[in-house]
């Protein structure tokens, strides 16, 4: 079956062009409703109970996406932002592990999204924890950005549904073809679908820097540098880091920076 959605957005020709992209290019969603602002976006929900709603994050009358979220109470189905910021936002956005199309909507990327609302509600079907975790990625997204802050807390999925972690719990980052595997402080591990580029440029550089083609360690968690037989990173869990000559100059700057 397919997605019900709602769209949010005070333009009109915004909303209708984006209810033609989703007619024409992805079959895996209907659009059910839309709505101009907060007060109707509330009664269209209440109303029509869509599965997903795509939400413009700013709009220009003043309204914000997320004083609709915070209004709408129980939030029972997904969001997809809809949004002309980009740099720290979308940091945000793949920190927390939430959908969003950037304006103006490119239909691959408008595709992909939808991809992965299918995915995600997959995952979270039956799953109360799952949603409460979604929930929770939704509120540190908008302290995020209301702050206009890089994040510090990352979500994770797994089977069940989403793992929220603090960015001082990573000690390391490993890359394992397209995917990437997390390394703690408390001894735990997960692997990610997302690539280790896209933590490189998530993450905070004055904490995080990338060694390697496939390892990026938290310099908090650095012990030693070792440089016999190439050059490594010790870390205070053990591991031994690879340093690539070619980022060798960058690692030993930031180190007598600390």
């Amino acid at each position: 079956m397919p997605l019900t959605a709602l769209i949010v957005d005070d333009e009109y020709h915004a909303r209708e062009n984006l209810r033609m992209l989703l007619e024409e290019f992805c079959p895996e969603v209907t659009v059910v409703g839309d709505a101009g602002n907060v007060k109707e976006a509330l009664d269209k929900t209440r109303e029509l109970n869509p599965e997903v709603v795509f939400l413009d994050i700013r709009m220009p009358s003043g309204s914000e996406g997320f004083d609709f979220l915070e209004q709408a109470g129980e939030v029972n189905f997904q969001v997809v932002f809809v949004t002309a910021f980009k740099d720290y936002a979308v940091q945000a956005f793949n920190a927390n592990a939430i959908h969003y199309v950037l304006k103006p909507i490119d239909i691959e990327d408008l595709q992909s999204a939808v991809q992965k609302l299918v995915a995600t509600r997959e995952r979270l079907a039956g799953s109360e924890d799952g949603q409460s975790g979604y929930v929770e990625s939704l509120k540190a997204l908008s302290e995020n950005l209301r702050s206009n802050k890089r994040p510090h807390r990352i979500t994770l999925h797994h089977n069940r549904g989403f793992r929220l972690v603090d960015d001082t719990e990573v000690v390391r980052i490993e890359a394992e073809n397209t995917q990437s595997r997390l390394f703690f402080t408390d001894g735990s591990q997960t692997l990610d679908s997302r690539h280790l580029k896209l933590y490189e440029d998530m993450l905070d550089p004055e904490r995080f820097i990338r060694v390697h083609k496939s390892h990026i360690i938290n310099l908090d968690a650095l012990k030693e540098y070792i440089h016999v037989d190439g050059h490594t990173a010790i870390l205070n869990n053990g591991a031994e880091v690879p340093i690539a000559r070619a980022r060798l100059s960058d690692f030993l700057s930031r180190v007598k920076g600390l």
